[in-house]
């Protein structure tokens, strides 16, 4: 699979404990086969629903969760990078590192809270407010239902600094046929706004 000149620019993933986990695992596996560096970042929360959603326990060292993690999706652990969510030293700490790409799936609504309203307490809320200070791209896939005006007051705020938001919300018009389809159809969102070229994805009005 080749996505192009994209691959070569690094993408911070961040995966809170909002149910939907298996967004973000397929992102990951999309991702890393095309070759494209990855920081992941994963919340404790996060670890709690991936064992609880799809049955996979993450060891807590860093090098140990990033060699689970392309196990589980079967890809090459080279260009996966994982960090603890309190190392301030990470390349997704600092606009200095230059990584103007971030996604954030699923997104839990305390998340969103955290990073419409600028506080910091994590890397992965940080890793955010780096994103939006330094014009990057901010991608959130929030999972939620029903919202609350707080909810939508928060998705508003963000929308006009520039942040994009694309809840997990699978359209049925190209006639899913399994579970997988359904996440691709949501990853496949995604995809299509970092700007990675995918034949695959399933587009309104063509067969």
């Amino acid at each position: 699979m080749n996505f192009g000149t994209k691959a070569t620019e690094p993408v911070i993933i961040a995966v809170t404990g909002a149910s939907g986990s298996c967004y973000a695992l397929r992102l990951i596996q999309r991702l890393a086969a095309a070759g494209v560096p990855l920081h992941i970042l994963l919340s404790d929360a996060a670890r709690v629903v991936l064992d609880q959603e799809l049955d996979l326990k993450l060891p807590a060292d860093p090098a140990g969760t990033a060699a689970a993690l392309a196990e589980h999706v079967s890809v090459d652990a080279d260009n996966i990078h994982c960090y603890a969510t309190r190392d301030w030293f990470s390349p997704a700490a600092s606009g200095s590192a230059g990584i103007r790409r971030m996604i954030i799936i699923p997104c839990s609504m305390g998340t969103l809270a955290h990073i419409a309203n600028g506080a910091s307490d994590n890397l992965i809320e940080r890793a955010a407010d780096v994103m939006i200070k330094e014009r990057g791209q901010l991608i959130l896939v929030p999972r939620e239902t029903p919202l609350s005006a707080i909810h939508l007051e928060n998705m508003l705020k963000l929308a006009r600094l520039g942040v994009e938001i694309i809840p997990a919300m699978p359209g049925f018009y190209h006639r899913p046929e399994s579970l997988d389809d359904i996440i691709d159809f949501v990853v496949d969102r995604v995809l299509h706004h970092i700007e990675m070229p995918n034949p695959a994805a399933k587009k309104w009005g063509m067969a």
